[in-house]
């Protein structure tokens, strides 16, 4: 029972990053209290706004996939699962801090709660294990 929880939860963990690519492209209209912009802090200085969503609509789907693939692993018992995982609760939390816009409101919106579970499995996975 423990596996298949933990196995659901890192699956659906991952598969909340597909909220960041329908807002990436455009695939619903945004309203200010959805939170995300697809602005970045940091990519502003090197890309436009339409050419950082096209990269939050390539990224976020990628550590969709690390986290179902790491699921998927937990559910049939795979050796791999654990640094893949790791490895994309890594990744999801660069590109959620490598997407922020730099405000502090609607953080949790923005990927902070998603910050702080890629954390707590990281403290799980390499501190408590």
């Amino acid at each position: 029972m423990p596996r298949f929880v933990i196995g659901l939860f890192i699956v659906l963990h991952g598969l909340v990053h597909l909220w960041y690519f329908v807002l990436s492209r455009g695939l619903v209209a945004f309203q200010p209290e959805m939170g995300w912009t697809g602005k970045s802090w940091l990519l502003a200085k090197f890309l436009d706004d339409a050419a950082a969503r096209a990269l939050a609509s390539v990224l976020y789907p990628l550590a969709t996939i690390g986290f179902v693939a790491g699921g998927l692993g937990i559910f049939s018992l795979q050796a791999w699962w654990r640094p893949v995982v790791v490895g994309a609760a890594v990744f999801s939390t660069v590109v959620i801090l490598l997407f922020w816009d730099g405000d502090t409101q609607r953080l949790v919106q923005k990927g902070a709660l998603g910050v702080l579970i890629n954390l707590a499995i990281l403290v799980a996975l390499l501190v408590l294990q």
